[in-house]
């Protein structure tokens, strides 16, 4: 299990009005999920929550009915006290953000190498976890060979 998902994929893949990244973050959301393959991160379903009950209106309980569809089929990973300290020493020494160093701090402990998001440079290493960012063409092999389509 080497992916994870910022919060963002998730909220696109649950909304709809998205756009072209509602059909792109919903394949790759049911993909990791049909294939039981990838890592959920407590933040981000905490960050995804907070978003789409707060931002785009939905209802606490059918926010509640997806991720429990999540967590039914990924395992969950909560953040550590040690992860605690590697987002600082992140945000000291490669200047994220606290809560994206509290991200992939979470990530890079529990063996994620791939993180999917937009909010971070596409394609930059930090330990063990690369940046992709699923709505760059330029990344579309990678993405089909660590989230194959399922037949």
């Amino acid at each position: 299990m080497t992916v994870s998902f910022d919060s963002n994929l998730f909220v696109y893949a649950a909304d709809s009005s998205a756009g072209p990244r509602h059909g792109r973050a919903l394949i790759m959301v049911e993909r990791a999920l049909q294939a039981r393959r990838g890592i959920l991160i407590l933040q981000t379903l905490a960050e995804f929550f907070a978003v789409v009950t707060r931002k785009l209106g939905t209802r606490p309980e059918e926010a509640r009915r997806y991720l429990a569809g999540l967590r039914a089929a990924l395992p969950v990973q909560p953040a550590s006290e040690p992860d605690l300290d590697a987002a600082m020493l992140a945000v000291q020494d490669h200047g994220l953000s606290f809560w994206d160093a509290m991200l992939w701090a979470t990530a890079e402990r529990v063996g994620v190498r791939y993180l999917l998001t937009e909010d971070f440079q596409n394609r930059r290493v930090l330990g063990r976890v690369t940046f992709v960012d699923p709505f760059d063409p330029a990344n579309a092999d990678l993405l089909e060979r660590e989230l194959p389509p399922t037949s």
